[in-house]
């Protein structure tokens, strides 16, 4: 069976939501979505956006956020295929517990949970085959050492592509293309 990654800011909910309306209420500015065509987040100062990260990963905030549709029901499937699941986010190692309490609140399984600033190499450690992730940075990371990738698209990583990348629209298009791939892990 399979060892997956799944990310959870903008992998299993829709975090941009959160982090605008921080953004927003601190600073007065505006980062629509459909906008954010890169990973870099230049219109505020380093400070500013890790003072507006860490606010979007309050406890309130952490606990209030809604799974993408089908999000939970795809892992649910997977983790009863038998495949084991690693839930990883780029948080605060502090945010553990109520990303964990979030995790159980709307029913994902998940077979180990880890918050740290790189994901990458703890997939590695873990020998994780397949990394469901948002960020163009670890998708590119994770496929130099051999993992194979999956995301929910967004502007900022639409443009990926290529072999052992697999993008999608949303959660329910995500569990048919990667089926296969988990096909081929499992046998």
């Amino acid at each position: 069976m399979a060892r997956i990654a799944l990310d959870i800011d903008s992998t299993l909910h829709h975090y941009w939501d959160i982090f605008d309306r921080v953004v927003r209420e601190r600073f007065g500015i505006e980062l629509p979505h459909e906008r954010q065509t890169d990973w870099g987040i230049t219109v505020l100062e380093r400070d500013q956006l890790r003072e507006c990260v860490a606010e979007t990963h309050s406890e309130e905030n952490i606990l209030a956020a809604e799974p993408y549709p089908h999000a939970v029901e795809t892992v649910r499937a997977w983790s009863a295929a038998g495949h084991w699941i690693h839930a990883t986010s780029h948080r605060a190692e502090h945010t553990r517990d109520a990303t964990a309490r979030w995790l159980d609140a709307i029913g994902l399984p998940y077979d180990d949970l880890h918050c740290s600033y790189d994901k990458v190499s703890r997939c590695v450690e873990l020998g994780i085959d397949v990394l469901v992730d948002d960020s163009p940075v670890n998708i590119t990371r994770a496929r130099e050492h051999g993992i194979l990738t999956a995301t929910i698209e967004h502007p900022w990583n639409a443009h990926l592509t290529g072999d052992g990348v697999v993008i999608a629209r949303d959660w329910r298009e995500l569990r048919e293309r990667i089926a296969p791939l988990l096909a081929k892990l499992g046998a």
